[in-house]
């Protein structure tokens, strides 16, 4: 990840406050926003009063909070409830918006923390509720913009791409350490001996700490380092050796058990939305 000159960097965060500070203020039920952000920008940890859809579209975010790390790529928006701590990392240049929802609009608490598939309709209704920020508060075509955004947003799709870390540092660490150089070559074993625990023992304690087995993470770690580089155009060769496969199939088959499609499809439909 690229190091930001310090003088983006602070005109970046200063423009991140005066976006919390407007956000904070407005006493509209729906509000919209649009940002670009370079690769290797954090937004740091801060939370907001209403419930946020944060869209991808275009490039990768990563969204860490206590409950854990969600990755969303291009066409993927993340539903985060409202007063909950997270920062957002750019890990490819991004063009992002998002969407602010007053607690209680519309019947999103089951949806909460779920990487969600963006709707073409959906796309539209952002792009065109943020055409329309300056026009005359009040007006009808902007209620209406508003009011289907709103009832679109209830109704796109989950999307599995959770990831859970766990609370635990030392395991923490392993995990950090593997997402930044995934491989399908690391071993149950291999863990459990950097922790000083035995098969079984750290088997039942990677399943509590995350929720998921050792393999069923790693799979999951693995497809979310590669989504940020297939959203900078490396091919998929690449990236399926980087992440230790073999050959491209079995890469390309635990993709489609992932994301319902080929790695270069998933991007191509993501990207031309």
């Amino acid at each position: 990840m690229r190091q930001l000159p310090r003088q983006s960097l602070e005109a970046l965060e200063d423009r991140h406050h005066r976006s919390l500070g407007w956000i904070a203020r407005s006493e509209a039920d729906v509000l919209v926003h649009s940002s670009d952000n370079p690769a290797g920008y954090k937004v740091p940890l801060h939370c907001h009063r209403q419930d946020q859809l944060l869209c991808a579209f275009s490039g990768v975010v990563l969204v860490e909070t206590e409950q854990g790390c969600w990755m969303v790529p291009p066409g993927h928006a993340l539903l985060i409830p409202a007063r909950l701590q997270h920062s957002v990392e750019m890990l490819s240049d991004v063009d992002m918006k998002s969407v602010y929802l007053l607690p209680g609009l519309g019947d999103l608490a089951a949806r909460m923390l779920l990487v969600l598939g963006v709707t073409d309709l959906a796309r539209a209704l952002i792009d065109e509720a943020i055409r329309l920020r300056d026009a005359e508060p009040g007006t009808r075509k902007v209620a209406l913009v508003l009011e289907l955004l709103a009832e679109e947003i209830a109704t796109l799709e989950a999307r599995p791409l959770g990831l859970p870390f766990p609370s635990d540092k030392r395991l923490a660490a392993l995990c950090r350490t593997y997402m930044a150089a995934p491989s399908v070559t690391e071993r149950l074993d291999d863990w459990a001996g950097r922790l000083a625990m035995s098969r079984r023992t750290f088997t039942r304690f990677f399943q509590k700490e995350t929720g998921l087995s050792f393999v069923a993470w790693r799979q999951q770690a693995s497809l979310f380092a590669c989504l940020p580089k297939l959203a900078e155009g490396a091919s998929v060769t690449d990236i399926a050796m980087l992440a230790g496969y073999d050959n491209v199939a079995a890469f390309t088959t635990m993709f489609k058990r992932r994301l319902g499609t080929a790695p270069r499809n998933y991007m191509r439909a993501a990207i031309s939305r």
